[in-house]
């Protein structure tokens, strides 16, 4: 079965790829001749994730998925969550993000955070949510190289390495995205 993953974002196309079983093609955004960047002008990660299936399938009539995903601070009332990819503004980069979330950190005492993914599948005219959810923290200085976005500054509960510390492998197996994804693949079993 061939599925469209809608991202532009490679890391996350390469991430997803490797949770999927070889039943599954996934096809990318450039593999369909889609070169658009689709707006994310909803205020929930759902209604995003739900914006971008709708933009395929409407102008490709394509099966697809969409994820969003969001860093949700307690103590910021969860911030930067639906906003997390512009939190430092629209064309902020990882490291201006991360710089800003330290800066509005500074003496807080409560760093707990998490990640929460909702993938919408767009699959035989149906619309379908899957959601994954990591528990963590935010510490106060980043640490390791791999992955992307706010992995540096994120160690999940009960571990002792970030997600930028880990493997893909083993980000995957603890992650949100890995949660979500898990959901879908079990849809499709």
């Amino acid at each position: 079965m061939k599925l469209v993953f809608a991202t532009h974002n490679l890391n996350k196309f390469k991430e997803v790829q490797s949770l999927l079983p070889d039943t599954i093609e996934l096809v990318s955004l450039t593999d369909i001749g889609c070169y658009d960047d689709i707006p994310e002008t909803e205020t929930t990660i759902e209604g995003n994730a739900l914006l971008k299936v709708k933009h395929i399938k409407d102008n490709y009539g394509l099966d697809c998925f969409a994820d969003d995903t969001g860093l949700e601070v307690k103590a910021l009332n969860n911030a930067p969550g639906v906003y997390s990819a512009r939190y430092a503004g629209p064309n902020a980069s990882a490291e201006n993000n991360i710089n800003m979330l330290l800066e509005n950190m500074t003496g807080i005492q409560d760093r707990s955070a998490r990640f929460k993914t909702v993938i919408a599948l767009s699959f035989k005219g149906e619309d379908i949510l899957f959601e994954g959810i990591c528990q963590g923290s935010i510490i106060s200085q980043k640490r390791g190289a791999k992955g992307f976005g706010y992995d540096p500054i994120f160690l999940p509960d009960g571990k002792n390495q970030t997600f930028a510390e880990m493997t893909l492998k083993e980000k995957s197996t603890i992650g949100h995205r890995g949660k979500a994804m898990q959901k879908l693949i079990t849809y499709f079993s």
